[in-house]
């Protein structure tokens, strides 16, 4: 079919002249009526790399851009499941440096947030079960200014939370300055030395360690410092 010939070679020369498309790339949807949709993927009209990369085939009634809308909202359990897996690779990954004896692995956040620090993180786990603020705090009787990370209770606010702290030094009361999400303040600290952030959700089981094992927040780094 010289259409399909046409289509498969224009999509084809568009994938693979992205940078790093064997790694970017993890799947191919293929949208259309049937038995259009069908018969391209039977065909193999794709690069091989590609063909072999086809995630699934789905309904889409548009052949214009609102196609491309429906396509991806007939795709989204099957999106899902393709972010399950990377974040699985991940974790995997994590999990198998922790246990070499000089691993490229570190957790808990004033080991990882030592590690930001240096440069030495490569790829940054998060959970996003996490429920912290990253909080710029100062006494009220001696001005002294500190920072520190609040687990969030509900119903209660940062400010009630702190109510019951108080100054390291003089032990007065504290006012909060600033406060921002833990894991958009750290994900502030990976980007300024080019530091891959992946949120991990806790819908499998190497998820849901990374937040009840690990406190949800782990690296996979570039080099051991120690920390």
């Amino acid at each position: 079919n010289e259409f399909y010939t046409k289509i498969g070679e224009r999509s084809s020369d568009i994938f693979l002249a992205e940078k790093d498309f064997f790694e970017r790339f993890k799947g191919v949807l293929i949208g259309g009526p049937s038995p259009t949709k069908e018969e391209f993927e039977a065909g193999q009209y794709l690069h091989h790399e590609i063909q072999k990369r086809i995630t699934g085939l789905f309904d889409v009634a548009y052949t214009n851009e609102s196609g491309l809308a429906e396509l991806v909202d007939a795709a989204k359990d099957a999106l899902k499941g393709m972010e399950v897996i990377k974040e699985k690779e991940f974790m995997n990954r994590f999990l198998k440096e922790l246990v070499k004896e000089n691993g490229l692995a570190a957790y808990g956040e004033e080991s990882v947030r030592k590690n930001l620090d240096v440069g030495s993180v490569d790829i940054l786990l998060l959970s996003g079960s996490l429920r912290k603020s990253r909080v710029s705090i100062r006494c009220q009787a001696c001005g002294h200014a500190d920072e520190r990370t609040i687990q969030l209770e509900p119903g209660k606010t940062v400010e009630d939370i702190l109510a019951s702290q108080t100054c390291r030094k003089c032990n007065g009361p504290l006012v909060v300055d600033q406060e921002v999400d833990i894991i958009e303040e750290l994900t502030r600290l990976a980007d300024q030395t080019s530091t891959r952030v992946e949120i991990i959700s806790d819908d499998f089981e190497e998820g849901s360690i990374l937040y009840t094992a690990f406190g949800g927040i782990a690296a996979i780094l570039r080099y051991r410092t120690g920390f």
